[in-house]
């Protein structure tokens, strides 16, 4: 009896359409959260939309789409610290969580963006 291809978390969620629409949720959370919003109170928000869906999608999977900065020259300046990262990774995880990932799958996709705390604190 064959078994059918496992699918990855981008393909599990419905691909780029809906990874958009969990980036815009997310982005409705960052944006209230005082930790963070500040931020990005500058930032062309429809092009960080699609950056970040890039980079999501990529985290989840997916292709890699990201043709940006270097996550150093991204957040050069900013000085971002621990609570913020974390603030970050918590919205996200809240996002994910509303589109049906399990704990477990949510952590995974948060293992992938740990990755990148010495590339983005401190800068």
């Amino acid at each position: 009896m064959p078994t059918s291809p496992t699918l990855n978390l981008y393909e599990k969620l419905g691909g780029q359409p809906v990874v958009a629409q969990i980036v815009d949720d997310f982005y409705k959370r960052v944006l209230a959260d005082d930790i963070v919003n500040d931020f990005f109170a500058h930032t062309d928000m429809e092009k960080q939309r699609r950056h970040q869906t890039a980079f999501v999608s990529h985290a989840l999977g997916g292709p890699n789409q990201y043709s940006g900065r270097s996550m150093e020259r991204a957040h050069a300046g900013l000085d971002l610290q621990a609570e913020h990262f974390e603030a970050i990774a918590n919205h996200l995880a809240e996002s994910l969580a509303e589109y049906g990932l399990t704990q477990e799958e949510i952590n995974s996709v948060l293992e992938r963006i740990s990755t990148l705390k010495e590339a983005v604190l401190h800068k």
